[in-house]
């Protein structure tokens, strides 16, 4: 049986300033409100990590506030600043690949074309970094860039809801009963 990971940092990864508030691509901003939200934990940005961090019964959740595309350099300073190992990070991000609200928890793997992965996966120097990506859907007639930078739709608020909730559930699961049980869990769930 695997033991369980206690995941010390979780990043959920965006891009900072009202202008990008909402957007697809903050899906891991989201997900963090939600987790800091449940645990009754405040964000405060501290300016060493250039990130918002909210400290929740001895783990990080961190917003880095360094734009998408450089999230490692919050990440990698924080974790070797900690000395996390990379088992005891998450790092949540949205995935145009997939339908909206659908889950992916996976141990590793490559960046699959997420700059703000890559970019974090560049800074720790490995491919095997739990990750938790929340489905925002395909673009349909417009840009991958501007799909991700797009709001979104009043339609999709239930589905994204019931997302950014069971996402949350998705790490408390992880934490108690192991991250292999997780993935069989919440990876088949459709919204």
């Amino acid at each position: 049986m695997e033991s369980s990971p206690v995941f010390r940092l979780v990043a959920g990864l965006g891009n900072p300033g009202r202008e990008y508030a909402g957007t697809r691509h903050n899906v891991g901003f989201l997900v963090a409100d939600e987790l800091a939200r449940r645990s009754a934990c405040k964000f405060a940005f501290d300016a060493k990590w250039n990130s918002e961090i909210a400290q929740c019964g001895g783990r990080s959740i961190m917003k880095p506030q360094t734009f998408m595309n450089l999230s490692g350099e919050a990440v990698g300073g924080y974790a070797r600043y900690f000395k996390l190992q990379r088992e005891e990070i998450l790092i949540i991000i949205d995935d145009a690949a997939l339908p909206l609200g659908t889950l992916r928890l996976r141990r590793g793997g490559t960046a699959g074309g997420h700059n703000g992965l890559e970019s974090v996966l560049i800074h720790l120097g490995s491919e095997s970094v739990p990750r938790l990506r929340v489905g925002i859907g395909a673009p349909e007639g417009m840009a991958l860039h501007d799909h991700v930078l797009g709001r979104f739709e009043d339609a999709d608020q239930p589905a994204l809801a019931e997302a950014l909730s069971r996402a949350a559930d998705t790490f408390e699961y992880s934490n108690a009963h192991g991250l292999e049980a997780a993935m069989n869990q919440f990876n088949q769930k459709q919204p």
